[in-house]
């Protein structure tokens, strides 16, 4: 393989520069800072961080907005801690069936509800989210109520480095994943879906697919996260599939800016640890959120990415000047 098709190839997964000292300097924080408290907070970051991408992966690119989304999270924590505990397997291997139950459901959701579209199908995610909530708090032999559900550790440690990596390869996963999905012909289908279905529909796609496919993947990958935050925080409970919960991956999404996976992960890795420090606000953190998402889509809808973007094409164009100036001499 050439050293061009090699780049190329990179570039579908998002592979360039600023990812790659962004992930390095990431990987090693835990080595760097002895302190717990932070290096949980750092698990905590990157959790939204994929948990943003995932929700952008829908509401950016086919434009439907998942309100239930924290349902197919706290699904797939429910489904490893309860297959792991009744199975008596490794958690290991409950994130399989984290995968598979968010996975199935969001197929499921997306048969019923992807072919309403707009409103519509963002309600029925979210009294979905209700229901499995509400399921979560009576069915008291399964789930343990209100009390929760202990989930098995991954290992047999009280530091919280170990679980960084997990989490930061289950965040890697995402982000090169969906990146490389986006940059496909499916990618561009998505994309087509998002901006006028009925221009994507002449064209010879099908919007019901397409729209099920990409809800399934983010579902999926909602599962995974799921299923990895509950063998980390030790404990669940209905709680985790609070609306409060969605209100705070929305938010990071659309500020990070829509149809931009970069730009959600990059937002959450800034936007969490700051809001963590201002430790006053925290009563306000869905309040902060929600106000930030509102100026965001009413001032600069293009989010974060747009920003960086927009940055980055007026530095070339200052950088081009000189060089236009000394040609024309």
């Amino acid at each position: 393989m050439t050293k061009r098709k090699l780049m190329e190839k990179a570039r579908k997964f998002g592979v360039n520069p600023a990812i790659l000292i962004i992930f390095a300097i990431a990987a090693l924080l835990p080595v760097l800072i002895a302190n717990e408290y932070v290096v949980r907070l750092l698990v905590s970051t990157l959790m939204m961080a994929a948990l943003a991408m995932a929700f952008d992966f829908t509401s950016g690119y086919i434009n439907i907005c998942n309100f239930g989304f924290a349902a197919f999270w706290g699904l797939g924590a429910y489904a490893s801690t309860i297959m792991v505990s009744r199975l008596s397997i490794s958690p290991w291997f409950g994130f399989a069936f984290a995968i598979a139950a968010s996975a199935l459901l969001g197929f499921l959701i997306g048969l019923l509800s992807i072919r309403l579209g707009g409103i519509f199908a963002s309600c029925m995610t979210w009294f979905v989210s209700l229901g499995l909530m509400t399921l979560a708090n009576n069915l008291v032999k399964l789930t343990n109520g209100s009390a929760g559900l202990h989930a098995k550790a991954l290992f047999k440690t009280t530091q919280n480095a170990p679980y960084f990596y997990v989490m930061f390869v289950a965040m890697l996963v995402v982000y090169f994943l969906l990146t490389y999905i986006t940059n496909l012909d499916m990618g561009l289908a998505f994309r087509g879906i998002g901006q006028d279905i009925d221009a994507a529909s002449s064209s010879g796609i099908d919007p019901t697919k397409y729209k099920i496919a990409n809800f399934t993947i983010s579902c999926a990958l909602a599962g995974l996260i799921g299923g990895v935050y509950a063998h980390f925080i030790g404990i669940i409970t209905p709680n985790v599939m609070s609306t409060n919960k969605t209100v705070e991956v929305m938010a990071i999404s659309y500020i990070g800016g829509r149809g931009s996976i970069w730009g959600s992960l990059v937002l959450a890795l800034i936007l969490v640890p700051v809001l963590d420090i201002a430790k006053g606000l925290m009563e306000w953190r869905t309040i902060i959120y929600g106000v930030l998402m509102i100026v965001v889509m009413i001032y600069y809808p293009d989010g974060f990415s747009g920003l960086v973007l927009a940055a980055k094409a007026w530095i070339k164009k200052r950088l081009r000047r000189p060089d236009k100036r000394n040609g024309d001499k």
